[in-house]
């Protein structure tokens, strides 16, 4: 099935409002929990994000920001672009008010989930980010985990970035999390929001059903699309050659325990086992927490 085919596909331009270029929230994605919005502010410029009853993590896409949440004050000071180094991050709370300012201006994304537990505003330095190179070959990609499930404290958000190299695959070998099997498989929502490191850029994205009827598309993706995966095995998401592929993964879910836990395609997770004999991609890592952020 094509993407024009399917509502889980969302083009850049098409599903803005109000501030936000990108605003998928709960009742958009028809699920209950993942959401995504991307704040775009001139020099100058500010935004209130009133947290409601999700919790958020502010992260900076280019340029850095001011967040003021209850009595904290965090400077970010962001990146050039998702494809120049990692960024640091704020995280806002549920039921509270963030006010959100740029001298220079910038991209914001700003990744939520419903949640019941209320946590402390915080600061994430960009130094602490956890830098994974997951794969190996043509499989081989950067993985950020800024908020991953053991790299950062969330109630329900789980949210990483990924980086794929020309030419490459990653969410390889496809896999689901639509079904909670304790220990096996934890059931979580997903958003992928994709950029490319070229003007003109392109990347494909697959999604195949796990149970009858379930999601089905084959789409094309450039900077600023968003594709959201309710159930199925997603991947792969392919990196055309000389294009690097960035994307920005959201999840959330009902489990008692925050986790990612993934079943593999059992027609495709062979693919694991070559990857001991091969090498990482050298342009690999594109880059590392050490780096500067302008």
């Amino acid at each position: 099935m094509t993407d024009n085919d399917t509502p889980y596909v969302l083009r850049a331009g098409t599903a803005g409002q109000g501030p936000y270029a990108l605003d998928i929230g709960p009742k958009r994605a028809g699920w209950r929990y993942a959401g995504l919005r991307v704040l775009e502010l001139p020099p100058g410029g500010s935004h209130t994000l009133t947290a409601g009853d999700s919790e958020w993590i502010v992260l900076p896409l280019s340029g850095g920001c001011t967040v003021r949440v209850e009595d904290r004050t965090f400077e970010l000071l962001g990146r050039k672009s998702v494809f120049s180094s990692v960024t640091d991050f704020a995280y806002v709370p549920r039921d509270a008010h963030a006010r959100i300012s740029s001298v220079a201006g910038g991209r914001f994304a700003l990744a939520g989930a419903r949640c019941e537990r209320r946590l402390p505003a915080r600061y994430g330095p960009a130094p602490e980010v956890p830098v994974e190179l997951r794969g190996a070959g043509d499989c081989s990609r950067q993985v950020n985990n800024f908020a991953a499930a053991d790299a950062f404290a969330c109630d329900r958000l789980i949210a990483v970035e990924v980086l794929t190299p020309g030419g490459n695959w990653s969410s390889y070998p496809p896999h689901k999390h639509d079904e909670h099997h304790p220990g096996v498989e934890s059931e979580l929502e997903e958003i992928y929001y994709f950029e490319t490191g070229r003007e003109g850029g392109l990347g494909y994205h697959r999604v195949s059903p796990s149970r009858p009827g379930g999601t089905d598309l084959l789409a094309e993706v450039r900077t600023g699309d968003a594709v959201l995966i309710p159930d199925g095995w997603h991947g792969p998401s392919v990196a055309a050659p000389g294009d690097t592929l960035y994307y920005l993964n959201v999840m959330a879910g009902p489990g008692e325990g925050r986790e990612w836990l993934i079943r593999d395609h059992p027609d495709h997770r062979w693919i694991r086992d070559t990857w001991p004999s091969q090498p990482v991609d050298p342009r690999l890592p594109l880059y590392g927490p050490e780096e500067p952020t302008q």
